[in-house]
């Protein structure tokens, strides 16, 4: 059988689209077609009469079964199907086959012309089928000029009213409906609040620009968190926390875990010094819950995982598995937690433990030297008239 190969073709919208004659030439020699409902009634016209038509329909393995029946496909596909599009699909899915891409401009530049901004600048976010975790970090990192690709339920209102629940309010937002459809598109200029209260016809994209920078700390206040009720100094303090970031080299971590989490300073700095990093934050007081919640929205961290319990107690196989992992509190069960997270820290991993008495750094230091593990870091701080800290790092 000979090698696979697929012509993708990205279109616009149009309902009366135009292709150069080079295009046209390999529609015409096509035997086999595919793409979506939406595309067959755009090109419908121009195909061969005695052509087969395969549609790109859910699930796609049933897609790909009637491709294997065929060495050469001529697929339609919005418009360029190597953003996001079709063309990385096949590419996943057949990774020997040849892929011939006759792209289109894809949406976010579309939508770029008609508003006439540049968009050289532009950082490209994709929500279709996708959660928030590439947004939130966009937005964390302050990037300037954001194209999102949107989805039915991340749609411009949902994506407006997440950005204002954080505090991101510096942001404009531009919509493209219905983009290269000549009876249907629509271009609005929004402010978020206008964004957050109206409905939009799919499909569409966004495009948000910045208009002021947001103050960004270097080691947050402490005295900018909400706090346990009568307990102010229940928080791993500014200069303990940064110490502590930097022995866990947080930002080349990929998932870190924060024990006894108590108000979140810690996993919100994490999350600030590498919004990519995946954050799971555990405690079992029930009013940390809403401090989390509180303190993340007040610093503009969204994407941090609180989970309520007691860590012992706690079934962890759902949750990514470490290769960062920050000890706040552990209720007089050191020896058995250093265990638990011993059994699932990702080789190369690091714990990072605050001791704040000779009790305690002692246990730890045993703790991990029975798990095989040894200590290769230590730097004690005091600061004001509280009691010294031992910041331990354990490899």
């Amino acid at each position: 059988m000979s090698e696979k190969k697929f012509i993708v073709i990205g279109i616009a919208d149009s309902r009366c689209p135009w292709f150069p004659p080079e295009t046209m030439e390999l529609i015409r020699r096509g035997k086999v077609f595919s793409g979506g409902r939406r595309h067959r009634e755009v090109v419908g016209d121009i195909l061969p009469r005695d052509c087969e038509w395969i549609n790109v329909t859910l699930p796609l393995e049933d897609v790909f079964g009637a491709y294997e029946r065929h060495d050469e496909i001529v697929v339609f596909a919005s418009g360029d199907p190597w953003f996001y599009g079709f063309a990385v699909t096949l590419r996943r899915r057949f990774p020997s086959a040849e892929i011939i891409v006759i792209p289109d401009f894809n949406s976010l530049q579309t939508l770029a012309h008609r508003i006439g901004e540049g968009y050289g600048e532009m950082v490209n976010v994709s929500l279709t089928g996708r959660d928030w975790k590439n947004l939130d970090a966009v937005l964390m990192e302050d990037c300037g000029m954001i194209g999102v690709l949107t989805d039915r339920r991340r749609d411009p209102g949902a994506i407006a009213r997440r950005l204002l629940y954080y505090g991101y309010d510096n942001y404009v937002m531009w919509v493209g409906e219905n983009l290269g459809n000549e009876e249907r598109e629509r271009v609005a200029t929004l402010t978020l609040e206008e964004a957050a209260g109206r409905g939009f016809e799919h499909p569409n994209c966004v495009i948000l620009r910045m208009q002021r920078r947001r103050h960004r700390y270097f080691g947050l206040p402490d005295d900018g968190f909400a706090h346990l009720e009568g307990r102010i100094n229940m928080i791993t303090k500014m200069p303990v926390r940064l110490v502590a970031l930097s022995m866990l080299g947080i930002r080349e971590r990929t998932s870190m875990w924060d024990v006894g989490f108590c108000t979140g300073s810690v996993s919100i700095e994490a999350k600030l010094r590498n919004p990519r990093l995946d954050i799971t934050a555990f405690e079992k007081r029930e009013e940390s819950m809403g401090l989390l919640e509180y303190n993340c929205r007040r610093f503009g961290t969204p994407g941090i995982t609180g989970v309520k319990g007691d860590f012992l107690d706690c079934d962890l196989d759902s949750f990514l598995r470490p290769d960062a992992v920050f000890i706040g509190g552990h209720g007089g069960r050191l020896r058995e937690m250093v265990e638990k997270i011993n059994g699932l820290l990702l080789p190369g991993g690091v714990m990072v433990f605050n001791s704040v008495s000779e009790e305690s750094k002692k246990v730890f230091e045993e703790s991990v030297a029975a798990c095989g593990r040894e200590v290769c870091e230590r730097h004690t701080l005091q600061l004001d008239s509280h009691n010294p800290i031992t910041i331990i790092k354990a490899i």
